[in-house]
Formats: structure tokens, sequence, C-alpha cells
């Protein structure tokens, strides 16, 4: 079912960044290939707006939204008729949400550089921000709570959330995204929410879309304005779409397919492993799952373990096409150190560390999005109710990349001030750097502040 990549007896060569990255299982997909797909997408609405929206809801969802913008009475219907145990598992999350984004936020701060001279550093929320909410194979009123908590936390005044239509939905939901993210965008607050996907969701909210029905005074009504950033996890196209759009919009990062990585030594439960990597696979067939570890008999034991397991779970298929598929494997590496290369050259969406003395191993990790220590952490906790965010980086660019947190809501802005006095004295100092960089117009700002003449050439 899952294959197995031997990396044992490797050369420290063998092992290096560029080497693994070349052997190590990645998944058969490529965002700038669905650039193509996407292109036309975005190009239409932005040029046709809600006409093209409808289009495509029915292409790609089978179904057109009564209404673009979900309706207020449908956002209060879908709270009220919530199960009262899905509630109360999402207010919990949300707690727990909102007190770890909370301690995220930075503090301002002024330093006094000399007298009479401060830089203070200042934390500005971006103004508008779209939050994108999966919805094909699964439903993820999660991802409401991992988008807008943060976002809330850092000051974001208007927030808009977008999720696709669901074609199975019936009565008040019909044509509207999945009454359980609705009922989470209530519970909330958040009022503005669109029945849109796909990356015609991440074009709406770069370009803003006008109605293509003008009110009875034939003046255009805009129906979502463009936001300044757009965040949230997608399939490849989403992330396609973001990959185009950014400059036209900011963009959190190209969140793609899951996936999780295990370190793992002879010390773990292949029960336990079995089923974290179950629970990511049946998230997509895409998603990616790789064991990496020094035991052979963990690695066999392991294998036991996924064929049971895998014959019992509720998506056996999509979760067989996941494990079976490239961008899974079983890597066996000769130790816990050439484990840990292997970890941080593959930089994982979901890191697990199943290993004696996981913490001090968990330390000394420099590449994952999240990483999730010992056997009482697994990503599952971390998807629903740690308080940690799981919207993040995957394919590899955790190497650059963070998860999502209250920081991605927030611009850092400098402000300086300084006194005649203090500009005074550092004055000269400026003069001689700008006449070395051929920049005298800026040494002539200084002076004709300090009461020297002017310098530039060729002034009179």
């Amino acid at each position: 079912m899952i294959s197995r990549l031997d990396l044992r007896d490797s050369t420290p060569a063998d092992l290096g960044p560029r080497a693994l990255r070349e052997v190590l299982p990645r998944a058969e997909y490529d965002l700038a290939d669905a650039l193509d797909a996407v292109r036309p997408i975005c190009e239409a609405v932005r040029d046709r707006g809600a006409e093209a929206l409808r289009e495509y809801g029915e292409r790609f969802d089978g179904v057109v939204p009564p209404h673009l913008r979900v309706p207020a009475e449908v956002l209060a219907a879908a709270l009220e008729t919530l199960d009262p145990e899905v509630r109360a598992a999402l207010e919990e999350s949300i707690r727990r949400a909102r007190l770890v984004h909370a301690d995220q936020m930075p503090q301002e701060h002024t330093t006094r550089v000399v007298p009479g001279g401060t830089v203070s550093q200042r934390w500005i929320p971006v103004r508008r921000v779209g939050l994108y909410v999966p919805g094909g194979l699964a439903v993820y009123p999660s991802s409401v709570v991992m988008n807008v908590v943060p976002a809330q936390e850092a000051g974001v005044s208007s927030l808009a959330v977008a999720s696709p239509p669901q074609r199975d939905n019936t009565g008040v939901f019909a044509g509207y995204p999945h009454p359980t993210v609705l009922a989470a965008c209530a519970l909330l607050g958040v009022e503005e929410v669109y029945a849109v996907g796909g990356a015609q969701a991440v074009a709406m909210f770069a370009y803003g879309i006008e109605v293509d029905r003008p009110s009875a005074g034939g003046d255009v009504e805009e129906l979502c304005a463009p936001v300044d950033l757009v965040t949230g996890p997608g399939n490849v196209y989403v992330a396609s779409a973001k990959r185009l759009l950014r400059g036209v919009v900011g963009i959190d990062a190209e969140a793609g397919p899951t996936e999780i990585a295990i370190l793992a030594d002879d010390t773990a439960d292949p029960a336990h492993l079995a089923a974290d990597l179950v629970s990511q696979a049946e998230h997509d067939p895409l998603a990616a799952a790789v064991l990496v570890t020094d035991s052979e008999s963990l690695a066999a034991r392991l294998e036991e373990a996924l064929e049971a397991q895998v014959a019992a779970t509720k998506h056996h298929e999509r979760v067989t096409t996941a494990l079976s598929g490239r961008q899974s494997a079983i890597v066996l590496v000769d130790d816990l150190d050439a484990g840990r290369a292997v970890v941080d050259a593959y930089g994982a969406e979901h890191l697990e560390i199943h290993t004696r003395d996981a913490a001090e191993v968990a330390r000394r990790i420099s590449s994952a999005g999240a990483i999730f220590v010992g056997p009482y952490s697994p990503v599952s906790l971390g998807d629903y109710a740690a308080g940690s965010n799981h919207v993040l980086p995957t394919s590899g660019t955790a190497a650059f990349s963070s998860g999502l947190s209250v920081h991605a809501f927030l611009r850092g802005v400098q402000v300086v001030e300084y006194s005649e006095e203090a500009l005074a004295e550092i004055g000269p100092r400026v003069v001689a750097l700008a006449h070395a960089e051929d920049l005298p117009g800026h040494g002539d700002a200084i002076l004709a502040r300090t009461g020297t003449e002017a310098r530039t050439e060729g002034r009179a």
C-alpha cells in the first residue's frame, strides 16, 4: 500500500538539502501547470463579475446559488439548527484559538536612539481580508475558526468569508455553503459570507465584483469590495490562483493538499502512527503521508497497522489512493540525526515527533509548519482544538513560510521622530553618505533644515 524509500548507508552528500529534495516523495501536481487553468477564470471574474461567478458555480460545484452573498436569515438559520454538541465543540475551539492568537500580538515599542531621536514600531491591521474555507471532499467549519480568529484578534475591521456552494444542500440552505460552515461564521459574528469557491473566489476577493442586476434606480451596486489580503487553505487551483494574483492582493501562503510527516524511533506505537497517517490521507487523494524512521521493525509493524486501519476507515478508497501515491512513503534512515536531515529537507506542513526525548528532538527541527510533540499531541488535535492554527504551508514552503497567525494580518510601520538638535547632530554624516551614493539632493534635504547652505551641484 505504502512504498518504502531506503536511505540507509547514505553519504553526507546524499543527505544534503538538494539531494533529498530530489528523492523525497511529493505529490504529482504543479502550481505552475494549474496557472493555465486558473488564468482565464480569474480574468473572467475580473471582466464579468457576478455573471462569471454564477457560471463557474454551475460548472464546478453543480449549483447556482440563489444569491452570491449568503442572506443574514440563512446564516441565522444555520446557527439555530446547529447540533448542540458541534456548537459546544466549535465554541471550545474558538476559545482556545483566541487564547493562543491573542498572545501572539506583538507589542508596540519606542527606541530612544539618541536624545531627541526616536524610532517607534507600530503594528497596524490590514483594512479588509477575504478568508477562504474549502468545501470539496469534506466540510471545514474548523477552517472558519482558523481564518477568522487571528484576523479578529489582529483587529481587522472588515472580514469576508467565501466557501463553495453545496449542491446537496436542501431547504433554506439550497445553493449555499454547508450549513455547519455558515453556522461557524454566525458563531464568530461574520456577516459577509459568499457562496463562491475555487480560483474564482480568490479572484472575487482580489478584484471585487459588482452585482450584475442593476437596482431600480439604474445604479450598479457593489457586491463584494476588493480585499487587501486573502488567506486560507484550498486545492491546487486555489493555491495557483493565489500565486497568479499575488501583487494584486496579498496572500498568506500557497497552501495546497495536506501533508503529514512523522519522525519516529522504535519507542513509537505503530497503531498511533497508522491512525495519524490515515487521518491526513482522508483529506484528499493527493494528501501526503510520510514516516521517517531508523527502525525497520517499526516500519514493518506500521505496514501491518495500516492494512487493518485503512480497511476499516470510512474513506478507505481515498485513503488508499493517497497512501499508495508517489507523495507517500516510509523512509528508512540510519539514525535520528539522518532522520532530522530528512524532515528538515522535506519541510512538512505537519510534523509529528515520536521518539525518545521528543521535546528535545523537536527543538532541533528547523523546517515545519507545525510540530506535534509526543504520543498525545496528534495532528488531529491541532486541526480542531489545540489552540494552534491549522492553516499551514505545504509542499516544502515551510522552509520560508509560516502558518497563519495574527502576524499575517498586521503590517509593521516604523515611526521616526527627531528633534532639530538630534537632526543637526547626525546631519553631517547623512550628508556624507548621500554624496557617497551620488545623491546630493538627499544631503540638501538635511542641510535645508540645519541652517547650512545647500550644496547641490549646479544650484545657483
